[in-house]
């Protein structure tokens, strides 16, 4: 991968966005694809959608969600210190001794999460993030509340790095990679002979309600949609393989099977890695995604569904970590599947 694309990979995870919160980044990717792309669109949700070929009659629309999972600040202290609920699926566990960002739009406030000392007798069996606080170098209830409020949202701080030039580790790999992977295909389809109506969905929301997927599906009614996000790796210590199965980082792009996937599109997507050489790794939702894709699935007169995930170690952590070979073989799985689309695609499994 190109190292500027790797570098605007970091600046989006270098950048906060929590649910509900996702403004700035937005700003970021919109300023990245409208370069490459015939139109952007946004919405009343805060999607951004990156358009190619617009006229064609079939339309497929790609979404990455570009929010991450964070904490929302429920009480503040008469001596200053800050306690937060979930916002999305926050691990408590890691959020132990780690820096944190309060973030409104107006203010940020840098701050630690306090822990007991070992020494007093730390923290004892399990807990949840109730359990914990913020501590911002105030001294009062009064001084907090000149830049922050109950509500204001809170991030960890925490850089993206690189790990032995293969894998990339930070803070809401869930799922930037996603919102980067749609930009960049769109970026590689700008020069294609391409049949198809594309739209590429920086979507929001998803951690907490999906309700962004649902605003993008539904404001363009596409004829097929699939959903890039990631899923969990299980090749690191202490993952239970006969109940999670086998997935590994640099074993390639994971598909989807399951009661609400298309199987014609899965067929295709398939046949394009077949083409590329790409090997492809397999998960089971037998009911539901648990991904955007559940939720443009449900639009309009329905919409076939496919899910394209990259394998992702430690999710919802401060270091979740993939790899950069899984995120360029599923950008060229994905261009050469919509390359091969003809301008009539039938994905009736009927048909």
């Amino acid at each position: 991968m190109e190292q500027s694309r790797i570098e605007f990979l970091m600046e989006l995870l270098n950048t906060a966005s929590p649910s509900s919160f996702e403004m700035d980044i937005q700003k970021k990717w919109i300023k990245d694809v409208e370069a490459y792309a015939d139109e952007i669109r946004t919405d009343n949700a805060g999607n951004a959608i990156a358009v190619l070929n617009k006229n064609a009659p079939f339309k497929i629309l790609l979404a990455g969600h570009i929010d991450e999972v964070g904490m929302m600040v429920n009480r503040i202290d008469e001596n200053g210190f800050i306690y937060v609920d979930k916002l999305g699926g926050i691990n408590p566990k890691a959020a132990i001794g780690m820096r944190v960002e309060i973030i409104n739009e107006a203010h940020r406030l840098n701050g630690i999460i306090g822990v007991n000392a070992q020494h007093h007798g730390g923290i004892k069996g399990d807990f949840e993030l109730e359990d914990l606080f913020i501590d911002c170098g105030m001294d009062s209830k009064k001084e907090v509340e000149k830049k922050i409020q109950i509500g204001d949202l809170v991030v960890y701080r925490r850089s993206a790095e690189i790990l032995n030039e293969q894998l990339i580790s930070g803070r809401g790999l869930d799922n930037r990679t996603g919102a980067f992977i749609v930009a960049e295909v769109i970026r590689r389809l700008r020069e294609k002979n391409i049949e198809v109506g594309v739209y590429a969905a920086s979507t929001v929301n998803e951690e907490t309600n999906m309700g962004g997927a649902y605003f993008a599906a539904a404001g363009i009614a596409p004829d097929a949609a699939i959903a890039c996000d990631v899923t969990f790796a299980t090749d690191y210590p202490h993952v239970n393989k006969h109940k999670h199965g086998e997935v590994n980082l640099g074993g390639g792009p994971v598909l989807a099977k399951g009661a609400p996937i298309n199987r014609n599109l899965n067929k295709l997507l398939e046949k394009a890695a077949k083409e590329l050489n790409i090997d492809l790794q397999y998960e089971l939702t037998p009911r539901h995604t648990g991904t955007d894709a559940d939720r443009m699935r449900l639009t309009g007169k329905g919409v076939p569904i496919s899910l394209v995930s990259l394998p992702l170690r430690y999710m919802h952590s401060p270091v979740e970590t993939a790899s950069i070979r899984d995120m360029e073989e599923e950008i060229a799985l994905l261009v050469k599947f919509i390359e091969n689309l003809p301008r009539d695609e039938n994905l009736n499994p009927l048909k």
